[in-house]
């Protein structure tokens, strides 16, 4: 059986490597390609984050009573996240290479940063406090996931 931090890990970078595309895209003076991969990129990491606010940090917050803890800390990154990733879209469609470029260097240095403590810190909790869940929540979390088209 596969444990949530495998399985939202995997996610986590099947969402660099579209981001990469990107990247990649923008650095080719490809717009077109660039916006096709970001939209693939931002319906990835939207949906990444509305499948853990919706269905992981509710089961990690009722099996621990921590609201307040590290999903909180979660919830406002993606708040952050989010915001930077609008205005990358905005650059995108207005073939502004240089504020690209700036929104996209913050939010790597960002996503970086909130999945390594993801990946080491909330996730290994989960995995501890949500064992007799996991079976039944990383299908559903893979039912939410999918619902972004990838």
């Amino acid at each position: 059986m596969t444990t949530i931090r495998d399985f939202m890990t995997d996610d986590h970078r099947r969402c660099d490597d579209v981001f990469a595309e990107v990247e990649q895209a923008v650095a080719d003076g490809d717009w077109v390609g660039a916006g096709e991969s970001f939209g693939r990129f931002s319906a990835g990491v939207l949906q990444h984050f509305a499948a853990e606010e919706s269905l992981l940090f509710p089961a990690f917050e009722r099996k621990t009573g921590m609201s307040m803890g590290p999903t909180q800390v979660m919830r406002s990154e993606h708040v952050q996240m989010r915001e930077l990733i609008a205005a990358a879209a905005e650059a995108l469609a207005t073939k502004d290479a240089d504020s690209y470029a700036g929104n996209a260097e913050t939010l790597l240095i960002m996503m970086q940063q909130h999945n390594m403590k993801e990946e080491n810190i909330l996730y290994p909790m989960c995995d501890q406090h949500l064992a007799e869940e996991a079976e039944e929540l990383v299908p559903q979390l893979g039912v939410e996931l999918a619902a972004a088209g990838k």
